[in-house]
């Protein structure tokens, strides 16, 4: 694995879109590294944000999908770790924005608020959209406690 892997984990929550985006994801070549969890069974969401800082601190993968019911708090789990800049995303603009200004390496959404359309549109804009940089460097630098 590397820093083209993209890493997926979730709680019970998103369980039923990770495996779609899962899915999705391999039909269009990327490498993926699922990080469970493996079933619909009640899981806590912390465990699997500590799963994606391991897999993103170690360079297993280099960007991250986290998902819970809401993404709320599998994101808020999440940015407890300093090696992620996690960020809830609702739509392509928020996507969009997650990437270009603040560099975020993982998106969290909600499986049981977005459908897997809006959610592969929201993924594939994150994917693609790079890092403006410029004004925003210096806070992101600030983010990541090198600033």
């Amino acid at each position: 694995m590397s820093a083209a892997t993209i890493a997926i984990a979730s709680d019970h929550g998103g369980y039923d879109l990770k495996q779609l985006l899962i899915e999705d994801l391999r039909a269009k070549g990327h490498e993926v590294l699922d990080l469970g969890t493996d079933g619909p069974e009640s899981v806590d969401y912390p465990d699997y944000a500590d799963l994606m800082a391991a897999a993103i601190k170690d360079g297993k993968a280099g960007r991250g999908i986290l998902l819970c019911g809401t993404g709320i708090g599998i994101s808020i789990a999440a940015n407890r770790h300093p090696e992620l800049r996690a960020a809830l995303v609702h739509d392509a603009l928020t996507a969009r924005l997650s990437r270009l200004h603040n560099d975020a390496n993982v998106i969290a959404m909600g499986g049981r608020i977005l459908g897997i359309e809006l959610a592969k549109d929201c993924l594939g804009v994150f994917l693609k959209t790079e890092f403006e940089g410029g004004r925003h460097a210096r806070r992101v630098a600030k983010m990541s406690h090198a600033g």
